[in-house]
């Protein structure tokens, strides 16, 4: 998801979307661990994810000071 489609969210919903891509990188983080990894560009792809949730989380806290 793009960052510009994540700052029209509302911070429960960003909140909802990161223990969503935590629970996918976990998941991913499984398969790799047991060699069943068919997409590994799929746990770069979710590590960015949660980073640019959590950057517009903290944008979003600043911005309400």
């Amino acid at each position: 998801m793009k960052a510009t489609e994540l700052r029209e969210k509302s911070v429960d919903e960003l909140q909802s979307e990161l223990t969503e891509n935590y629970k996918e990188q976990f998941k991913l983080r499984m398969q790799q661990s047991a060699d069943q990894m068919s997409r590994p560009s799929e746990m770069k792809r979710v590590r960015r994810e949660i980073a640019r949730i959590k950057t517009i989380l903290s944008e979003k806290k600043v911005a309400g000071k």
